[in-house]
């Protein structure tokens, strides 16, 4: 249902163009490229299942552009196109560069933005609507995941440079946001943690909790 009076928030789901053997990498020594390109897509589409229920608007932003959709694609087009969603291609060299300026241009129209993955069901629609809250006493929301980065950053204020110099894929990425976000001048709440997929380990505990 959606919300009543809800302050101005959208959500930006990031997400990889669907392709064997260049999408969730570490699980291909256990279900084969195919086998993780179909976690993938099973990924994606529940991460955009449970953003689309949290009333709040969703935009989904590829990694890339593609000028023909492809037949590994269609799963995920369909229910994007099918809900109306707008299609962004993330622009930078790095993530955090890739992230700065997603939130910068959603803040340009809205009051709060927020980013999740597609790697990251765990995000809930409570979870979600707890981060766009959040945002009212902070410049910055995160959520925590199990493996020392986040599976959610959102925004109400975005400083050129805040998310530079950071060691992406380590364990240090959350340590290391919080230090460049308190150097800019930026205040952030921490959420309680969750988790995403990553290894073998991580796909069947969401197999599990499905």
């Amino acid at each position: 249902m959606p919300l009543s009076n809800p302050p101005s928030a959208v959500f930006l789901q990031f997400t990889k163009w669907p392709e064997a053997g260049k999408v969730k990498t570490r699980l291909m020594p256990e279900l084969g490229p195919v086998g993780a390109l179909e976690a993938h897509i099973r990924l994606t589409l529940k991460v955009l299942d449970n953003l689309c229920a949290t009333g709040y608007p969703v935009e989904f932003w590829w990694d890339r552009e593609e000028d023909e959709p492809t037949a590994e694609a269609l799963p995920i087009l369909e229910e994007v196109e099918g809900a109306g969603l707008i299609q962004m291609v993330q622009q930078g060299n790095s993530l955090g560069e890739r992230m700065e300026a997603a939130l910068g241009l959603s803040l340009q129209e809205y009051d709060r933005a927020l980013i999740v993955g597609s790697d990251c069901p765990s995000v809930d629609p409570d979870y979600a609507r707890h981060a766009v809250a959040c945002l009212a006493d902070h410049d910055v929301v995160l959520g925590p995941s199990d493996d020392g980065g986040y599976v959610l950053i959102g925004a109400s204020r975005v400083v050129e440079g805040m998310l530079d110099d950071i060691e992406w894929g380590t364990p240090e990425v959350l340590k290391q946001t919080c230090e460049r976000l308190e150097k800019a001048g930026l205040s952030y709440f921490l959420l309680e943690p969750r988790w995403d997929v990553d290894e073998p380990g991580d796909w069947a505990r969401f197999l599990g909790s499905r």
